[in-house]
């Protein structure tokens, strides 16, 4: 049974919620928006209007996930009263307190996704480290891990590269996952994934460590402007591999995308290789190259505005992109988020894609730091 204590802390959230996301603000806005959407030329101009429905809905939604967290408050509250005349059991009022607490957790963790570029979709990236066999088969664990939590979470997932292992898993694969905050929950992704395990492919059954590195950037879409200089970008054509019929073997539907980028700040230039072999037109595939070079060169804006925020806040944390995040150990059962120090025993559901926990743990301790452009 909960004490007027935790149903106070409860209403006390809720009213902070009511501040931070600014309600009522947002409820003017709302209605703002939505009288635009009666226009009588409205649908004219689609992509314009599909916009113009997606800001409605996000308010929408934030509206609607407060009403739906103050509804769940009042319940509690008035359940609470009604435990004193024995209208209802301190079961039904803790199981009432359980649903109000993960209402309210979602929308909290929900407001730590501010930067801009949190509500897009997301291009996630696994390369499998030295080590040949085993590390191309952790790197395949990821991808499946992965996918599972797409699937769980409602996301569409497909994949743009897949390249097969020698002799098992795969070297890389590239994946765009489409979906509301897609890339603000799977940005905490980003890093060496460390896997310790006694390998199934060592004779001698001894254990053995393995890397393999995760990239996540948003996918922009027309709406995100990002220049690219024609004369940097060069294209190579080839056969497919895989799946996909005899069509895919004997055209030269795959493309290979080399752009060469110039660092704004110091002058280097490096070279961005994209491979893209998602559809068996080359011109789509063309298309899809061009907007995940698109997303790459926004992340790497996107990263130097952090970096130069970081040098502003040399007090707080600051997000290591590359650097050894996460260790898988099979044989301890345990998985450890090495920034947060957030752990859990269980292995088996993470790899199921069970990963909201790390999610979370992250986004609670640097989701809400503000970027300042």
């Amino acid at each position: 049974m909960i004490t007027i204590e935790q149903l106070k802390e409860m209403q006390e959230r809720v009213e902070a919620l009511n501040k931070y996301l600014d309600i009522p603000r947002k409820q003017m806005e709302y209605e703002e928006e939505q009288i635009r959407t009666q226009a009588p030329d409205f649908w004219d101009d689609a992509k314009r209007a599909e916009e113009q429905m997606k800001k409605v809905k996000g308010l929408e939604k934030w509206i609607k996930g407060y009403a739906e967290v103050r509804t769940l408050t009042d319940e509690l509250a008035t359940a609470f009263d009604f435990y004193k005349e024995e209208l209802v059991t301190e079961e039904e009022i803790d199981d009432l307190y359980a649903k109000c607490s993960e209402a309210i957790e979602a929308l909290e963790l929900r407001n730590m996704l501010r930067q801009e570029e949190d509500p897009m979709d997301a291009v996630l990236k696994i390369n499998s480290g030295a080590g040949g066999t085993e590390s191309q088969d952790w790197a395949q664990m990821l991808m499946r891990m992965y996918m599972r939590w797409a699937e769980a979470n409602g996301y569409k997932l497909s994949v743009s590269n897949l390249q097969d292992g020698d002799e098992a898993g795969i070297k890389t694969v590239t994946m765009e996952i489409e979906g509301e905050y897609a890339y603000g929950y799977l940005k905490s992704e980003s890093g060496v994934h460390r896997l310790v395990r006694v390998s199934p492919y060592n004779a001698q059954g001894k254990r053995m460590t393995s890397f393999a590195s995760v990239f996540v950037t948003p996918l922009v879409d027309d709406t995100i402007e990002v220049y690219v200089d024609p004369a940097r970008v060069s294209w190579d054509t080839f056969r497919s591999s895989g799946a996909g019929g005899q069509n895919v073997n004997k055209v030269e539907t795959g493309v290979r995308l080399r752009y060469m980028y110039k660092d704004p700040d110091t002058g280097e230039e490096e070279e961005i290789l994209i491979e893209n072999t998602e559809s068996r037109k080359q011109l789509e595939n063309r298309e899809n190259a061009m907007r995940l070079l698109k997303s790459q060169l926004y992340d790497r804006a996107m990263k130097k505005r952090m970096e130069a925020q970081a040098k502003i806040e040399a007090g707080k944390k600051k997000i290591e992109w590359g650097s050894q995040i996460r260790s898988y150990v099979f044989d301890d059962r345990r998985v450890k988020d090495h920034r947060t120090g957030y752990q859990t025993s269980d292995v088996g559901g993470v790899m199921d894609g069970k990963i909201d926990a790390f999610i979370k743990a992250y986004l609670m301790e640097f989701g809400g730091v503000e970027t300042e452009n």
